[in-house]
């Protein structure tokens, strides 16, 4: 007999549907009401409407429009019980999409993939989002079951299994969250209550309602959501999703109280909780301590490391890319994390950001892809379509030297040629058609014709995006990956490049000449972008830890580097 509990204050009654048929729940004070359950699979019928899943569903295994599945978390048998996690300033990150990182695109097996991150020093994976979402295929950010596991994935016991992997070899794991919008299909939160408001928008969907009233009910019910996936599944951290779409003018932000309270959780448990944010805003507040005013979260990406890189190397100049490129900005990023901290944007035609001033490195994570990055261009290339082999190192060696917490997307360690496309299974038709058509009209902006643009509803969309793994046995990939390995041996062995204070880091170039010095300490790490050998004045660099290209030579005037190479050197 399992106690159910239901918030739905826009009902008038509530009935529990399940193997026996309907029974009416007790009404109890707040729009919440109450019952006993006897069973697995039950749903609630809304004043004798059609049954819904629970909005805290622990288990969708029918999917989005199935009934929920009761769920005891205190069944599962962990082994993790000596993890207590490490601090985020040590994590070299790795971004997964369980669906396209093996064949099978199960937690179960990832499982067997983990063996080869640890053989690179990868000790953190950050999963793309796992919550319920529609269909079998998906990146997850229009999950509508938050509490749900997805059950094509291998629902909560093969989630909690991958987990109690990872620690088992000493990798955290970090679960990717959206809270600033639910997707359309299966999301009936709206029937129950409140969840939802009107007055701001996002580009996704619906903004959840986190200021207006009744809204302190769907703040514990994200808030709960996030300790659930903390505890009962023993993850490491939270990303959580474009929090510049989470509006909430209340005078404790949700971000703020969601730091407060994990920061009690993990009190509680004697493990390390990060959350960490991504942002479009270049606001240092999301990061700065709440003594100091902030909301106290970790870290944050950092998207004009980034766009400074990948501008920089590649030579685009569409759309944000337009406010980077030089070299220039790559040193501003190294030394200050923001590009824009209070400078005019062209792109954005206004001023942007704020400076981070006296904030660490590692309150940042730094990237020369992402999800996001590679999945939004029409063809999901990754970088290592859009730049030689000789630049995959080069900005390989700036993300894993850098003062800022690294992090990889699958793939990236061996250059995967595979490509990383939008791609959704939405059993709804007219959604389908809507989405597919949305995405050929988002790219004829840039010049695309509509036949050119991968289908989001083809599962060949899908399957194009799964890594190939035979791609290791290729000389060309293995040399990359063994470069990652021996890059992220030096991040773990050398002290300076695990120091996160920006103030220590020491950048100077030549813009016209094509080269970036950026001094760590006693280690030097120099950069040669151009097409040509190129002296840069460091007459005395030490020793040499690894080089991308043909030797470096030292003279009088300085040392000179190979074409479009990095050099590590220790004085």
């Amino acid at each position: 007999m399992t106690e159910i509990r239901v918030w739905a204050p826009n009902a008038t009654q509530v009935e529990l549907v399940g193997n026996s048929g309907r029974v009416l729940l007790d009404a109890g004070a707040g729009g919440w009401f109450s019952g006993r359950h006897e069973g697995e699979d039950y749903a609630f019928s809304l004043d004798g409407g059609d049954p819904r899943p629970d909005p805290r569903s622990a288990w969708q295994p029918h999917g989005v429009n199935g009934p929920s599945r009761v769920v005891d978390h205190t069944v599962f048998e962990w082994h993790d019980g000596s993890w207590t996690g490490f601090p985020l300033s040590a994590a070299i990150v790795y971004e997964l999409h369980v669906g396209t990182f093996t064949p099978e695109g199960t937690f179960e097996s990832a499982i067997g993939k983990l063996d080869h991150l640890v053989s690179i020093g990868v000790n953190a994976v950050e999963l793309m989002p796992v919550a319920e979402f529609p269909g079998a295929r998906g990146w997850g950010y229009d999950g509508v079951d938050l509490f749900a596991p997805h059950n094509a994935y291998g629902g909560p016991d093969g989630l909690k299994q991958l987990i109690d992997a990872c620690h088992g070899l000493g990798i955290a794991v970090i679960q990717d969250v959206v809270y600033n919008h639910l997707g359309p299909a299966g999301n009936y939160l709206r029937e129950f209550g409140p969840y939802f408001t009107d007055r701001y928008g996002t580009p996704w969907g619906e903004a959840v309602n986190l200021d207006a009233h009744a809204s302190t009910e769907v703040r514990d019910f994200l808030i709960e959501n996030a300790l659930s996936w903390l505890d009962e599944y023993h993850f490491d951290g939270l990303r959580l999703d474009a929090v510049h779409a989470i509006f909430d003018q209340s005078a404790t932000h949700f971000l703020e109280e969601l730091s407060t309270r994990v920061d009690e959780l993990e009190s509680r448990l004697g493990r390390t909780k990060w959350l960490i944010a991504e942002s479009d805003l270049n606001d240092p507040r999301l990061v700065r301590s709440r003594e100091a005013g902030g909301y106290g979260l970790d870290a944050q990406w950092s998207d004009d490391f980034h766009h400074a890189l990948h501008a920089l190397l590649t030579g685009e100049t569409a759309g944000y890319y337009s406010d980077f490129g030089t070299i220039a900005d790559v040193a501003k990023a190294l030394n200050e994390a923001f590009v824009y901290d209070g400078k005019h944007s062209a792109f954005r035609g206004r001023v942007h950001g704020r400076s981070a001033e006296g904030l660490e490195g590692h309150r940042f994570l730094g990237y020369l892809q992402t999800h996001d990055q590679v999945g939004n261009r029409a063809m999901g290339e990754r970088s290592s379509a859009l730049m030689s082999h000789e630049l995959l190192k080069v900005g390989a060696a700036l993300v894993l030297t850098s003062p800022f917490v690294p992090m990889l997307f699958q793939g990236e360690e061996w250059g995967a040629t595979t490509p990383f496309l939008y791609f959704t299974d939405h059993e709804d038709v007219q959604l389908g058609r809507a989405v597919s058509e949305g995405r050929r009209r988002e790219f004829a902006a840039f010049g695309w014709r509509p036949g050119e643009i991968p289908d989001p509803q083809n599962p060949e969309t899908f399957e194009r995006s799964k890594l190939d793994w035979s791609e290791l046995d290729d000389p060309r990939h293995a040399d990359l990956l063994e470069w990652h390995r021996q890059l992220i041996r030096l991040r773990h062995e050398l002290p300076e490049l695990s120091d996160g204070r920006m103030d220590r880091v020491r950048t100077s170039f030549d813009e016209g000449a094509g080269w970036l010095l950026v001094q760590r300490g006693t280690v030097s790490v120099v950069c040669n972008f151009s097409a040509g050998e190129r002296t840069v004045p460091l007459q005395d660099p030490g020793e040499l830890l690894l080089t991308s290209g043909k030797g470096p030579t030292v003279h009088d005037n300085g040392t000179v580097l190979a074409p479009r190479s990095v050099s590590i050197f220790k004085s």
